[in-house]
C-alpha cells in the first residue's frame, strides 16, 4: 500500500512539474503580441525598467528564452527584451519587409493573379507555407506572398 503512495505522490509531482502552457515549449519559437501595449523591459520582471512600449497588436515576435512567467523577445529590428508570457500569443504572425510594395497573390506563383499589394510594415496573420509562399491576410484580405518579404515566416 504504502509503494502505491509514493507512486502516485511522483507521478502528481511530475505531472506537475511539466509545462501546461502553449508558451512553454522549446526555444527559440515565434509568437505575436496580442495587446495593443506590450512593455518590453531590460529583466524578467516588473522590478526591471521598461526598455520599449510596443504599440502593435499582431507584430510577430521570436522567443529566444524562457523563465518562469517571462519571454526574452527579438523583433524585426534585432531588439531584444523581456515581456510577460501572457500577453504573446501562439498566433502566427508575419510583417512585410524589404524595399517597395510586396504583391499578395491569388496563388503561390509570381505568376498569379494579383489580388492586393502591401507596404513594408504591414502586419498581418500568417498562414501556411510552401515552397517559399506563404498565405497572409491583412484585415480579411489575403493572398499569398513570398516568404522571404515576411519577418515571421520560416523557422525561428
Amino acid at each position: 500500500m504504502t509503494m502505491r503512495i509514493l507512486a502516485a505522490a511522483l507521478i502528481l509531482l511530475a505531472a506537475l512539474a511539466t509545462p501546461g502552457s502553449a508558451q512553454d515549449r522549446e526555444v527559440p519559437y515565434w509568437a505575436t503580441i496580442k495587446t495593443d501595449e506590450l512593455n518590453m523591459r531590460v529583466g524578467p520582471s516588473v522590478e526591471y525598467k521598461i526598455a520599449w512600449v510596443y504599440k502593435r497588436k499582431g507584430l510577430p515576435v521570436k522567443v529566444i528564452r524562457v523563465v518562469e512567467g517571462w519571454r526574452l523577445i527579438r523583433d524585426h529590428d534585432g531588439d531584444e527584451g523581456w515581456v510577460t508570457a501572457n500577453l504573446l500569443s501562439a498566433e502566427r504572425g508575419g510583417l512585410v519587409v524589404g524595399e517597395g510594395l510586396v504583391a499578395m497573390r491569388e496563388s503561390p506563383s509570381s505568376a498569379s493573379k494579383l489580388r492586393w499589394n502591401a507596404q513594408p510594415g504591414v502586419v498581418g496573420k500568417l498562414g501556411e507555407c510552401e515552397a517559399g509562399w506563404c498565405r497572409f491576410d491583412v484585415a480579411g484580405r489575403a493572398g499569398w506572398v513570398e516568404a522571404g518579404r515576411l519577418w515571421g515566416a520560416g523557422e525561428p
